[in-house]
C-alpha cells in the first residue's frame, strides 16, 4: 500500500521553540511554506483550525492558488457553521483547488477552547452533533434531489444539492479524537482516522478499537500518525538538537507561565500523551515525549529522533501496524519542511515499496508453488 505525507502550514513563522513574529497573517510566508512542502514531495498540508487563528477556508484557498499538485487537509470544527453551508463551502473549494481537498473533522476536546467561539456543550454531545453534522456533509455531497433533515442538533428542509465535490463519492474525511465517543464516530464515518504519536503498543490498541468500531458498520478505514521528526547526521546530534528544543521551549513556558497555574487538558488524546510522557522519556528507542511533557501535550507533541533512516525505520514500525499516513512537521517548520523531503520523504517512500514488491514476489511465488 502506498505511503501519504501531510505537512501543516502556518499563517506567520511560530512553534514551540519560535514566538509568533511578524503580522499575525504573512501572505509571503504562506506563499513559501505551502510551495516548500509541494517541492519536499508532501502530498497534503493541513490547514489548523484554532480559536485565535486565520480562517482555514481562505487560507486553504490561497494555499491551492500558490501551488499546483498539492492537496490540502482543511481542518474543520462542526458547530459553528451549519453543515448545509459547509458542504457548499468544501464542495466549492474542491472545485477551485481542482480535486485536492481533504476535510479534517475535529470536534473539540478542549472546553475552553471551544467556548472562545461561543460553544458551550459537553464533550460527549459534541461528538454527538458530529456524527449528525457529517452524515449530513456527506447526504448533500451524494444526494441526486433536495435533502431534507430533522434531528436533534439540525433542521433544515429542501437543501439544495446542486454544488457538489469534484471527487467522488465525496470529498475524504479524515478524523481526530481518541475518546471512546470519538471512535465510535470515526468508524461511522472516517475515511482516514488520525492518530497522535502514542507508543507502538498504545497505537496498535487504538488501530484495533477503530477497525472494529468501523466494522460494525461494513466499513474499512485507513489510519494516520502525526509526529515530529528531530533529524540530524548522527544519532548522537540529533539527540543535542533535541536537548537544545526542550531547554529553548523551557526557558520560554518558564517566561510566559511565571505563576501560572499548572492545567489538566481536557482532551483525551493530550491525557494519553501525558500518560505516555509518564512511562519513560523516551520509549520504542526513538519516540520522544518531553515536549508533551513540557507543554501540557497540547497538540501533536512527541518527536521521533535520531538519523533519516532511524526516523524512517520507526515510522516504518507504525506501518507494519496499518499506518499509511503520516503527519509530520518539524520545531523549525519552513526548514524542517525543506529537510524531510530532501533525505526522509524519499526514504520512507522507497523502503515501504521495496517492502511490497518483496511482498508480491513472496505471493506470486506461493501461487507458482
Amino acid at each position: 500500500m502506498s505511503v501519504e505525507f501531510i505537512g501543516m502550514i502556518g499563517t506567520q513563522p511560530a512553534s514551540e521553540i519560535h514566538p509568533p513574529r511578524g503580522p499575525a497573517i504573512d501572505i509571503d510566508y504562506v506563499r513559501r511554506f505551502a510551495q516548500a512542502h509541494e517541492q519536499a514531495g508532501f502530498d497534503r498540508i493541513l490547514i489548523g483550525y484554532f480559536s485565535n487563528g486565520a480562517d482555514g477556508f481562505i487560507v486553504a484557498q490561497y494555499a491551492a492558488f500558490v501551488t499546483e499538485r498539492l492537496g490540502l487537509m482543511l481542518a474543520h470544527r462542526p458547530g459553528f457553521v451549519a453543515p448545509t453551508v459547509a458542504a457548499r463551502k468544501l464542495a466549492t473549494l474542491d472545485h477551485f483547488s481542482g480535486g485536492r481537498l481533504a476535510v479534517h473533522i475535529i470536534s473539540g476536546g478542549d472546553d475552553g477552547e471551544q467556548r472562545k467561539d461561543g460553544d458551550f456543550i459537553s464533550h460527549d454531545e459534541r461528538y454527538e452533533r458530529t456524527d449528525e453534522y457529517v452524515e449530513i456533509l456527506r447526504r448533500i455531497w451524494t444526494a441526486d434531489k433536495p435533502v431534507d433533515h430533522e434531528g436533534k442538533y439540525y433542521r433544515f428542509v429542501h437543501s439544495s444539492v446542486d454544488i457538489k465535490p469534484i471527487q467522488k463519492p465525496h470529498i475524504p474525511i479524515y478524523f481526530g479524537g481518541s475518546s471512546d465517543a470519538a471512535i465510535a464516530i470515526a468508524g461511522k464515518h472516517a475515511d482516514v482516522y488520525a492518530l497522535w504519536g502514542e507508543p507502538l503498543a498504545e497505537a496498535a490498541k487504538t488501530i484495533a478499537q477503530v477497525r472494529a468500531s468501523a466494522a460494525r458498520h461494513g466499513r474499512s478505514v485507513r489510519f494516520s500518525l502525526s509526529t515530529r521528526p528531530i533529524l540530524a547526521a548522527t544519532e548522537d546530534a540529533a539527540w543535542g538538537r533535541a536537548r537544545r528544543v526542550i531547554e529553548t521551549i523551557r526557558e520560554i513556558r518558564g517566561r510566559a507561565m511565571l505563576g501560572a497555574p499548572a492545567k489538566t487538558p481536557g482532551a483525551v488524546g493530550s491525557q494519553r500523551l501525558l500518560a505516555a510522557a509518564a512511562e519513560g522519556e523516551v520509549l520504542d528507542k526513538r519516540l520522544w515525549t518531553a515536549v508533551a511533557a513540557a507543554t501540557g501535550a497540547r497538540g501533536n507533541t512527541t518527536a521521533l529522533v535520531g538519523t533519516p533512516e532511524q526516523v524512517a525505520e520507526s515510522m516504518l514500525a507504525y506501518y507494519d501496524l496499518g499506518v499509511t499516513t503520516f503527519l509530520i512537521r518539524g520545531f523549525d517548520p519552513l526548514d524542517d519542511a525543506i529537510d524531510y523531503g530532501c533525505e526522509l520523504i524519499p526514504l520512507v517512500r522507497r523502503e515501504i515499496a521495496d517492502r511490497e514488491r518483496r511482498k508480491s514476489v513472496a505471493v506470486a511465488g506461493r501461487i507458482a508453488g
